[in-house]
């Protein structure tokens, strides 16, 4: 923005302070606007902060840095330890009567995807973002308690199967993880960075005979294992060293049917059924049921198979997203960031999605952070149609006052940080990150003393 570029030419409230979300406010502040930015969690990040794996600190702290020039920006103000959602802090409907203009969810996708299979409630069954959450230390899934025994079944086969597969081998100890796919290789998710962090704990004398048996199977879709015998290898030269005993194995065409309990309600098996690739639509691959059902003895069931959005923030849901309609008044690399109401097929104009909250599950730190601009720019097409605001800060304060809860300002958030910095220096720590939301608040002089 050039220095005589009129300010704060509209209020855009943006939601959730992950990767989307800042750089959304970045990209409508450096456009005049006045962002607040509202974030369930105290600190800002999101999956940046609280879903990448602990021991990527250099990641972590690179990220951070960027997400404090963010926050540092004059037409940014940061709001955490703030729900917004039909049974939050505050509502859409709230904002709007506090002034604001247009509103950006980028909230993530923080609804639980479950498969609706027998067994799911059983002690012993997770979901991967419970868990994720709590070995990185979110409140209040840091104090979650997760049972997870010698042997242990991942679902899915994705970047986040390899993080908790690591995490289970590293930090629990465990004997044996079973990553399970529906579809065969070629159709993993993982990247090369990922298997190279764990490529160390692969059970290579299972794997190869795995390969051998789905491949009469993947063949005649032109589907070759040599290409994941190849990607394994390379991962292989540049593998973390191993620091446990445990092994992995991938398991391929199975696809779980229900988890089987014992007398006491805990998971001790997981029934399969194995699978074939069939070719619909032209190209595409789906996984079909042969009708052969197999059972493995597991002591943990994780399913890292995606997420769905919040239907209680406020907006309508369709299958794990957000509705957007297909006809967006401003459109960016062809796609919508605006959300359809589809009772009466109608726009709603001032809301925009991006991220996960747009599109769950998808990508990682850049996509998101992309996503976010191009949401921004689009809002800011739909701006440009409305007339300049007269903004009154003080009035949205004691509007937030008025819930009667600690809120953390960017000034905080220095404050907790430091008090972070000084913690891990006194124990000889290279990091040091509260996991409790209490303690947070009394380190940031928030509240005065902890409950009892």
């Amino acid at each position: 923005m050039s220095h005589d570029q009129p300010s704060n030419l509209h209020l855009i409230a943006v939601i959730g302070a992950g990767p989307a979300g800042l750089f959304a406010a970045r990209e409508l502040a450096e456009h005049g606007n006045r962002v607040f930015l509202f974030n369930r969690d105290i600190k800002p990040g999101g999956l940046a902060e609280y879903g990448i794996y602990p021991s990527k600190l250099k990641m972590k702290e690179g990220l951070r840095a960027q997400f404090r020039q963010v926050l540092d920006m004059p037409g940014v103000s940061y709001i955490g330890n703030i729900l917004v959602g039909e049974h939050g802090d505050l509502t859409l409907a709230d904002l709007r009567e506090m002034g604001f203009q247009a509103i950006l969810a980028a909230v993530g996708a923080q609804g639980t995807k479950w498969l609706g299979l027998p067994g799911e409630d059983l002690e012993g069954v997770y979901h991967a973002k419970d868990v994720v959450y709590h070995y990185n230390g979110l409140p209040p899934y840091s104090k979650h308690s997760f049972i997870t025994g010698r042997r242990a079944a991942v679902i899915g086969m994705g970047n986040v199967m390899m993080d908790i597969s690591r995490w289970l081998l590293e930090a629990r100890g465990v004997d044996e993880v079973v990553a399970l796919g529906r579809r065969g290789p070629a159709e993993v998710k993982f990247d090369r960075k990922e298997l190279e962090t764990i490529a160390s704990f692969l059970d290579l004398a299972a794997l190869h005979p795995e390969l051998e048996r789905i491949t009469p199977l993947i063949h005649p879709l032109g589907q070759d294992p040599a290409a994941l015998k190849e990607q394994v290898n390379a991962a292989l030269v540049k593998a973390a060293p191993v620091t446990a005993q445990g092994k992995l194995r991938l398991e391929f065409l199975s696809s779980p049917t229900r988890m089987v309990g014992d007398e006491q309600g805990r998971v001790c098996a997981l029934e399969l059924e194995d699978t074939m690739l069939v070719v619909k639509n032209g190209d595409e691959t789906t996984a079909v049921g042969l009708g052969t059902y197999r059972q493995v003895e597991v002591d943990t069931v994780i399913f890292a198979i995606g997420d769905q959005v919040d239907s209680d923030f406020g907006l309508p849901v369709k299958g794990t997203e957000f509705v957007k309609t297909d006809h967006p008044r401003y459109p960016i690399d062809g796609n919508s960031f605006e959300v359809c109401d589809p009772q009466c097929k109608q726009i709603v104009p001032d809301v925009f999605v991006a991220g996960w909250a747009r599109k769950t599950s998808s990508g990682l730190v850049g996509v998101a952070r992309r996503d976010g601009i191009n949401a921004a720019r689009a809002m800011q097409q739909y701006l440009e149609t409305l007339p300049p605001c007269e903004f009154c800060e003080e009035a949205a304060l004691e509007w937030l006052a008025r819930l009667g809860k600690p809120l953390v300002t960017r000034g905080d958030l220095a404050r907790l940080e430091q008090v972070e910095q000084d913690r891990a220096v006194a124990e000889g720590e290279v990091f040091f990150k509260f996991d409790n939301n209490e303690e947070m608040l009394q380190a940031m002089g928030l509240i005065q003393s902890l409950p009892g």
